[in-house]
């Protein structure tokens, strides 16, 4: 791993030296007079005095160096039937236009704009618009709850929201102007313009002296100054908030500067991505993934990015993303494994994969939920490229332990995303705060300071940012989650901290004992949850989803499931109950809800959270959940029956 290491190496010991030379990898209006301010720490600011534009170094760069023609941004919506293909040249045209239509409802540099919008171009544009003028954008997933995108606004108080009539999901439309209008209802400080865009599935009724169309919007503005906005590289670029939170939602800031420099080194280095090359992240812009893999980074580095509005599933087969692959000549694909466990599930025998040429395709990036074995094997055996696995978090806006495909690629293990990315000083931590040996679990934490591109704070709370994620172990960022690194350094996470359980005095991982239940044939899915116990503290419990066609008894395949887990993890893990359900509970970013299992089998209230992908799936599972068996066998010496 020679110039891995050398990079890595510099990176930590020199981060002022070789992030002063990635720079370069952006235009700057003006270049930066300090690297790194670290005068208060932990409040670290990166490329002080810097100035530039996002939008610029997205668009305007490319068409003035005589890239206009090139395809910018494919849509491709199954559940509409659209498709399109827009140049930079259009994107920019239709983002300078939608920057006068914000300019002319007095939108100024620092203002706010929420975007409440589906996977549509329109989305695209309203965030690069609000980037080209120097207003900060907060995009909320399209379809959240009404109450959810109240608290949102209260927090950013933008002057203006920009929406859609309706979303589109599979087999229902969602009339997304009803949600607005109960949310600013709700809200103390709503905007004084809402723009919409009118979508013939579900046309939208208009507030008087509030609404306007998105075309008329447009119209108002013509002639208005759409020229880039120069900001600081400081300034905020856009607030984004974390899925599943309660109370006040906790807005991670992203800085212009540092974030333009960190989408443009990642893909080229992380992932491999040139001028020209084809990517798609198979995700939505309501997420990270969507602001810096679909719409910035691929942007920033010239490439052709995809828009896809559908799903994995049911727009209209299993067959679906390799549709999409193969017309368009996808290089990398960018997706979460829950999205391959749906497919497989749907499409054991990969019947649907053989129907489409994926010749085009290098490389699978999975990233959003842990990569079990089961999946990271069947991918590559179906799809024949390599399955890359990379860690990160909406709070950090990119990698922090990848395979560094346009670097140095390196042998792939399965469980791991393999190493840390040069800029973050990855450590593995005991509850004292010391660094654990190889092989050992601990707590993932990230020394400071973070690399450019990662959060700078909380949107308005300083205070709570520190205290989220600075303060258990003063000098780190602490990620949530445990893991462990291995005798080559790469790194194994085993999922967050609160799912490591405590049974009878051993602390053990539920997502080891994930690992070794996805390994089973019959298994499409699964997650392991701690259950309350008086004996012995807590218990695991599992939950499987098995695969299409599966037509076994389910008893059989339970106890197959529990000696495997005594087997591989030992009788010490007490792994006794397994239930066989339909589907399990996630968020639409494709993170299971194993708070929300474990809370159902400990028998507490449950509240739907604002960002379920489905609330009948935990509903079913809270009327199904009966009370674990009381185990027939002694227990013995060794803690366990």
């Amino acid at each position: 791993m020679t110039a891995y290491r050398s990079q890595f190496d510099r990176s930590i010991e020199d981060p002022v030296g070789f992030w002063s030379d990635q720079a370069d990898l952006v235009e700057w209006s003006v270049p930066p007079d300090r690297v790194l301010d670290d005068s208060r720490p932990p409040f670290y600011r990166w490329f002080e005095g810097g100035r530039l534009n996002t939008c610029h170094n997205a668009l305007d760069r490319h068409v003035a160096g005589g890239r206009g023609d090139v395809t910018a941004l494919i849509h491709d919506s199954p559940v509409t039937g659209a498709k399109l293909e827009i140049s930079y040249a259009d994107l920019l045209d239709r983002v300078e236009q939608f920057a006068g239509a914000l300019r002319a409802q007095g939108v100024r540099r620092g203002d706010r704009v929420v975007v409440y919008l589906p996977m549509i171009p329109e989305v695209v544009v309203a965030m690069l618009a609000c980037a080209r003028i120097g207003a900060i954008h907060s995009v909320v997933f399209g379809g959240f709850a009404a109450q959810e995108l109240a608290m949102r606004v209260d927090d950013m108080r933008p002057a203006v929201l920009v929406t859609a009539s309706c979303g589109i999901e599979p087999g229902r439309v969602v009339e997304y102007k009803p949600i607005v209008d109960a949310a600013l209802d709700l809200a103390s400080y709503p905007p004084d313009t809402v723009i919409v865009v009118q979508r013939p599935q579900a046309e939208a009724t208009l507030v008087a002296g509030r609404d306007v169309l998105w075309e008329e919007a447009v119209e108002a503005g013509r002639g208005a100054d759409v020229s880039c906005v120069e900001v600081e590289a400081t300034d905020p670029l856009y607030v984004l908030y974390t899925s599943g939170t309660t109370g006040k939602p906790k807005g991670i800031v992203r800085d212009n500067g540092g974030h333009a420099v960190a989408m443009a080194w990642s893909m080229r280095h992380v992932y491999g991505m040139s001028p020209g090359d084809v990517w798609w992240a198979a995700s939505d812009v309501g997420w990270v993934v969507g602001h810096s893999y679909i719409v910035y980074g691929p942007l920033i580095a010239g490439l052709t990015t995809v828009l896809y509005e559908g799903k994995p599933v049911g727009t209209p087969d299993a067959g679906a993303f390799f549709r999409v692959v193969a017309e368009h000549r996808v290089n990398a694909l960018f997706t979460a494994p829950t999205a391959l466990r749906a497919i497989r599930r749907a499409d054991p025998e990969s019947v649907l994969v053989r129907e489409h040429d994926l010749s085009s395709l290098r490389t699978l990036f999975q990233a959003g939920e842990r990569l079990d074995p089961g999946t990271f094997e069947w991918a590559g055996e179906v799809l024949g490229v390599p399955v890359v696995d990379n860690w990160w978090q909406t709070e950090t806006g990119w990698p922090i332990v990848a395979n560094l495909r346009g670097l140095e690629p390196m042998p792939l293990k399965s469980g791991s995303p393999s190493v840390p990315v040069p800029g973050f000083d990855v450590q593995v931590l005991d509850p004292g705060g010391r660094p654990v040996a190889s092989g050992q679990e601990g707590a993932i934490c990230v020394r400071l300071p973070l690399p450019p591109g990662t959060l700078t704070t909380l949107w308005g709370d300083d205070d709570r940012y520190v205290a989220s994620y600075l303060s258990e172990h003063p000098g780190y960022y602490m990620s949530g989650d445990s893991g462990y690194r291995d005798e080559d350094g790469y790194v194994f996470v085993m999922g967050r901290t609160d799912d490591v359980i405590n049974v009878a005095g051993h602390r053990l991982s539920t997502g080891a004992m994930e690992a070794v239940i996805a390994r089973h044939p019959d298994v499409a899915e699964c997650a392991v949850v701690g259950a309350a116990d008086d004996l012995k503290g807590q218990l695991p419990r599992g939950f499987v989803v098995l695969k299409s066609g599966v037509d076994r008894p389910h008893g059989e395949i339970v106890d197959e499931l529990v000696q495997k887990v005594r087997d591989e993890i030992g009788a010490v893990a007490a792994f006794r109950v397994v239930d066989v359900v339909d589907a399990l509970p996630k968020t639409r970013s494709g993170k299971i809800l194993r708070r929300s299992m474990r809370d159902i089998v400990d028998g507490k209230a449950v509240a739907v959270p604002p960002t379920i992908e489905d609330a009948s799936v935990l509903e079913r599972i809270r009327a199904d959940f009966a009370p674990a068996p009381t185990p027939s066998r002694p227990i013995t010496e060794e803690g366990t029956a």
